[in-house]
């Protein structure tokens, strides 16, 4: 062996030898590999069997379902609302606090890890991963909503600027730093006790600081079926929200604007677009993560910025861009009441439950699947610019996202004709964004680009959801088989199209809403064992066991950065070793 090649391994053991538990256990080590399958002998059996149990039942329950279902979301809603929202405002202290404290200096992976991925991809990635359907389902109607609707934080009139200022400001609330902080804290924890301590890139992983060996037993298994139920039902509810404004956007551009092919709306088409796009996605997810997921968020990003792009050039430019200052202002000056607002003390309870309660359930509800990509994608990463990547970045574009199209629409209803709120309010939320289009030139070019926007993130929120519920049920596995991949994206189309069938779009929502009550208690427990584990980190980083192993590694041509306080935060060979 060359001297480069023991300098090599020398770096690259520091992690395991000073860091990584004393188990003997190895992710996926139990596994059951059969079929083309590597799976774990509990998770995925269980998973499947409670799965299947529930899109049962809801298909047996018939019309029954959606009543079952709405008494289900109302029982949430109304008695731990308060919950959901003090939890997401615990996440966002956590994860701040970890970030600019001394916490933040900590590498993901170790000090000797490298980002596998450019700035450019990785942003893209985590982005299409967790707002793409979503933003563009609401971008346009949930203001829109607003400005006839009043939030009841707001004094504000129904139907003038101040409401459209409000509707901005509460939108920003809800698609803004509140869940990129869910998504942060979750995404913080797997990937640090995976890449620093080596344990299974598993939701169990995290409480390692608590239960240590027992998350390989009975309590690991629950937390990761949880995980696995709370994510493959987040995603649900995204898709059925995805596929309804593809068969809106195809029916009003096809039919109406153009009228070249009438195309029905409703549950019928709608199943047939999932199982078309669900196909699509089964390619992607072959190829890799690599090879699929990446290029295609990656080209989400592209048809984003383009779409944004001409809207905001053919729009009234110069009103939207003082919306979005105004909006972010009103955002920014009532942020902290906002994110304390039950409305129990006055008006606005309702705009809270059907709106905020169930945006929080959802991003809790998506979280693992959200989390556990971005965690997958961010090895190399520090903790502070793990934070300010997937907190503040992703949710200053989305205010911009929000004010072109939410404001565009907002404008065309207080000093324009009106149309896009017209339609609005009589065909619904799906054909929102397609009528305020129409309303600017190429209407129906963009509609379809739109559209295929749409679809891309459809096929990427399969991918990633395939990704980790792989991840989750094959006992932590890094690397498994494309045959157990492409299942899962068949399993998550076809709960997405059963649920639709047997409940519709509210049955996806209860879904969501019900799963992220268990999950958000899992979190607020996960903030301190993730604390826990930095704690250890850092103590480490600074004890004199490691300094001498690092003053040892000084002199075999490597490179040694510290912080001012000699806390070391990164280790790799010299340019002069690496050439040799």
């Amino acid at each position: 062996m060359s001297e480069r090649d023991d300098t090599t391994e020398d770096i690259e053991g520091l992690q395991s030898e000073f860091f990584h538990p004393e188990s003997e256990r190895e992710p996926g080590d139990t596994n059951i590999q059969k079929w083309g399958f590597d799976v774990h002998p509990v998770v995925f059996p269980v998973a499947l069997l409670l799965i299947g149990a529930f899109v049962a039942a809801t298909l047996l329950l018939g019309s029954r379902a959606s009543t079952a279902y709405m008494a289900v979301r109302e029982f949430f809603e109304g008695n731990f609302g308060w919950f959901y929202l003090l939890a997401v405002n615990v996440f966002i202290a956590a994860l701040l606090f970890f970030a600019f404290s001394k916490y933040g200096k900590i590498r993901i992976g170790g000090v000797e890890a490298e980002p596998e991925f450019s700035d450019f991809s990785w942003m893209s990635m985590l982005f299409s991963a967790g707002m793409g359907i979503g933003l563009m389902f609401y971008s346009v109607s949930e203001p829109l909503y607003y400005f006839t609707n009043v939030p009841g934080f707001f004094d504000a009139q129904a139907k003038t600027g101040a409401a459209g200022a409000a509707a901005l400001a509460q939108t920003f609330f809800h698609w803004g730093l509140h869940p990129w902080a869910i998504y942060g804290l979750v995404g913080l924890g797997l990937a640090f006790f995976s890449f620093n301590r080596g344990l299974p890139l598993t939701f169990r992983s995290i409480f390692w600081p608590l239960l240590g060996e027992r998350i390989y037993r009975w309590p690991g298994h629950v937390i990761d079926l949880v995980t696995v139920f709370a994510t493959l039902f987040g995603l649900a509810t995204s898709l059925g929200l995805g596929v309804a404004q593809i068969n809106t956007g195809l029916s009003y551009i096809l039919g109406d604007v153009l009228g070249v092919v009438s195309i029905p709306t409703g549950v019928v088409t709608q199943i047939l677009l999932i199982a078309a796009i669900t196909g699509i996605a089964t390619v992607s997810v072959a190829a890799g993560l690599e090879g699929g997921v990446k290029r295609l968020s990656n080209l989400n990003v592209y048809l984003m910025f383009a779409l944004m792009g001409f809207l905001l050039l053919v729009g009234p430019t110069v009103s939207v861009l003082g919306a979005w200052v105004q909006g972010l202002g009103a955002y920014l000056g009532n942020l902290a009441s906002l994110a304390f607002f039950t409305g129990v003390l006055g008006a606005g309870q309702d705009t809270v439950h059907a709106w905020t309660v169930f945006y929080w359930a959802w991003w809790i509800a998506w979280s693992p699947f959200v989390g556990m990509f971005i965690a997958r994608i961010s090895r190399g990463r520090t903790v502070r610019e793990f934070v300010v990547g997937v907190l503040v970045i992703p949710s200053l574009f989305s205010t911009i996202w929000l004010s072109v199209f939410g404001g565009s629409a907002l404008l065309n209803a207080l000093r324009g004709n009106g149309a896009a709120l017209q339609l609005y309010q009589e065909a619904g939320q799906t054909v929102a964004m397609f009528a305020l289009l129409n309303q600017f030139p190429l209407g129906a070019v963009s509609g379809l680009l739109a559209v295929t926007l749409v679809v891309t993130f459809f096929v990427t929120s399969s991918d990633s959801g395939s990704l980790v519920v792989d991840h989750l049920t094959s006992g932590g596995k890094h690397d498994v088989p494309k045959a157990q991949r492409v299942f899962w994206a068949v399993i998550e189309g076809t709960v997405a199209a059963l649920l639709l069938y047997g409940g519709g779009l509210n049955a996806l929502q209860t879904a969501a809403i019900a799963t992220g009550f268990p999950f958000a208690i899992i979190l607020v427990v996960m903030c301190y064992t993730v604390y826990l584990g930095l704690d250890n980190e850092y103590e480490i980083l600074q004890s004199e066991r490691f300094a001498e192993r690092v003053e040892a590694l000084t002199g075999e041509d490597v490179d040694v950065d510290t912080t001012r306080t000699e806390v070391v935060t990164d280790i790799s060979e010299t340019p002069e070793s690496a050439d040799d």
